[in-house]
């Protein structure tokens, strides 16, 4: 302390304004960096991709009862009356190289004899299959409807009024700023397409909770006729669901299963026989199903 009184009682008056300046300009310039470090960083945590993680997801395990075994299938299709005898060989042909095990199940309007393809029918299978899936992402994970701010549902060929996703607000009373999407049309690509939907929309509503749910209603989707092309979906397509958690909080980074890392889209729309492989229509006798077309398997392997 000395020393400084010392030093500093030696200074002229030119040398203290000197030293006065040099601080300014200093101070000035601290002044202005720690400007720009805190707007570069704002910027930075602003505009940097947020880490999207995947907690948990569940599957629908449908009853028992709604189990159709191979031969009990065969034997279904026979009673129904529909089918002449060259769709029945082809049915049991394409069942039995579709791989399908012995466990897979159809909705309950599909074990009757006649079959009940009815709206209601309908509603009581998405229902089942949607909420089943949900009651169990919810108890796994802990978390509460209300805490889910994202919701992307797809279904293909099941459309009703009011929407999918309006009917799992409803049934769990989900909060009214929900940011809900229900997609329709889309194929097998659908889960896809949604999960990358929800990672968009997890980028720009932080500490966010996003569920996906994927299914297809096969009720109303079973083909009565005899065109082949129509009739591969009813041996490859049966009941299931599935519902995903997505997360963009880092409170959830430990406990989740997996963290979202690349979501690759391709749309093939513009090709047309692609546009055509997988298509709902009418035969000729005016029974509606969905025709697959043989290059759906090249196809589907090019946009892969």
């Amino acid at each position: 302390m000395a020393v400084i009184i010392v030093q500093a009682s030696r200074l002229s008056l030119n040398d203290i304004h000197q030293t006065w300046l040099h601080l300014e300009h200093n101070l000035v310039y601290v002044v202005v960096l720690s400007a720009f470090v805190l707007v570069g960083s704002t910027v930075y945590f602003m505009t940097r991709k947020r880490s999207v993680y995947l907690v948990d997801y569940a599957c629908y395990l449908p009853p028992s009862k709604l189990k159709v075994e191979h031969d009990r299938f065969m034997k279904h299709c026979k009673l129904m009356g529909c089918f002449d005898e060259t769709s029945l060989v082809f049915l049991d042909k394409i069942l039995g190289r579709s791989g399908l095990g012995e466990e897979t199940c159809a909705p309950e309007a599909m074990h009757c004899l006649p079959p009940k393809p009815s709206m209601e029918a309908a509603r009581q299978e998405t229902e089942q299959v949607m909420f089943g899936a949900l009651d169990t992402l919810f108890a796994n994970t802990n978390v509460k409807p209300k805490d889910v701010g994202i919701l992307v549902v797809n279904c293909s060929l099941f459309n009703p009024t009011p929407s999918l996703s309006s009917m799992i607000i409803n049934k769990y009373k989900m909060r009214g700023n929900i940011k809900s999407f229900n997609l329709g049309g889309m194929g097998c690509s659908a889960s896809v397409i949604s999960v990358d939907l929800a990672k968009d929309m997890l980028q720009v509503h932080r500490n966010n909770y996003a569920i996906v749910v994927s299914t297809e209603n096969i009720t109303q989707n079973w083909y009565f006729g005899n065109k082949k092309a129509m009739l591969l979906p009813n041996c490859l397509f049966r009941i299931g669901g599935a519902a995903v958690l997505l997360s963009n909080k880092s409170v959830d980074r430990r406990r989740s299963k997996y963290k979202l890392i690349h979501v690759v889209r391709t749309h093939c729309g513009a090709n047309d026989k692609a546009f055509n492989c997988v298509r709902q229509e009418q035969d000729d006798i005016g029974k509606t199903g969905v025709s697959l077309s043989k290059d759906l398997m090249t196809i589907a392997g090019n946009a892969l």
